[in-house]
């Protein structure tokens, strides 16, 4: 099955569980919302799928198309073709983001062979305009002095030029004024097609005003409690996350 599916996935950071049995399945071509409060196992869950060593993986599977990768390192992961956007991007003096796009992409091909110089910057370019990057950031050290929007913008350029079967997008938003979050949306657009799957996690609905989710998820507690439409996040921007719990204490 073309599909990232998470299966009865039970998650510690040392004895504090967070994630409990949570399954999702995401098929490629569809872009699933999850929404829920601080605290409930969100960015847990985008660190275990990208095989972050902090947290331990009691019980359940992680299969990407068919293939588990629990227990695969950070890389391994990568290449099989899942890309984290992260909420908080690192900066990385020194390290030009034309050279660690160039690196990524190069440590995906077949040893001995060598990406052509031309056509990279070609389609670098035009992945920068279209998500209105300034081309003179090629030869800036990574994320270093960025603006909250320049970071986000940075990280869907590299999903772009990488060009992933996945992606999970963890809290994009965070931090982006509205002309920011309008190109960042725009930019998540152009790359969805039938033949990549995304995980958008937010805690708000305004970025399910540009990004429009096939399906949308809630997650309390450490799993999923309500799955809808797009209807379901307007609901819970105007009743908030208290309604979710009233709504789970009546069940």
């Amino acid at each position: 099955m073309n599909a990232l599916e998470i299966k009865n996935l039970n998650v510690t950071i040392g004895e504090t569980p967070i994630l409990r049995d949570f399954s999702l399945t995401i098929p490629r071509g569809e872009v699933h919302a999850l929404m829920g409060p601080n605290g409930t196992g969100k960015s847990t869950l985008a660190k275990v799928l990208a095989g972050h060593e902090d947290y331990t993986v009691q019980s359940g599977e992680i299969l990407l198309d068919g293939e588990s990768i629990l227990g695969k390192e950070a890389d391994e992961i990568s290449h099989a073709g899942l890309f984290l956007a992260f909420q908080y991007p690192l900066e990385i003096p020194g390290v030009s983001i034309a050279n660690f796009i160039r690196a990524a992409l190069q440590a995906r091909l077949p040893e001995g062979e060598e990406i052509n110089a031309v056509q990279y910057y070609k389609n670098l370019y035009a992945k920068m305009d279209a998500l209105q990057m300034d081309r003179k950031f090629t030869a800036r050290s990574l994320n270093e002095g960025f603006s909250g929007g320049e970071k986000k913008r940075c990280e869907i350029l590299q999903m772009s030029m990488l060009d992933p079967k996945y992606a999970v997008m963890d809290e994009t938003d965070s931090g982006l004024d509205i002309d920011a979050l309008r190109v960042v949306a725009e930019g998540v657009n152009l790359m969805r097609g039938p033949e990549r799957g995304f995980l958008v996690i937010t805690h708000y609905q305004r970025l399910l005003n540009y990004i429009v989710p096939d399906k949308v998820h809630i997650m309390y507690d450490g799993h999923i409690v309500q799955t809808g439409g797009k209807e379901l996040a307007i609901e819970l921007e105007e009743k908030g996350y208290e309604w979710v719990s009233r709504e789970l204490a009546t069940a």
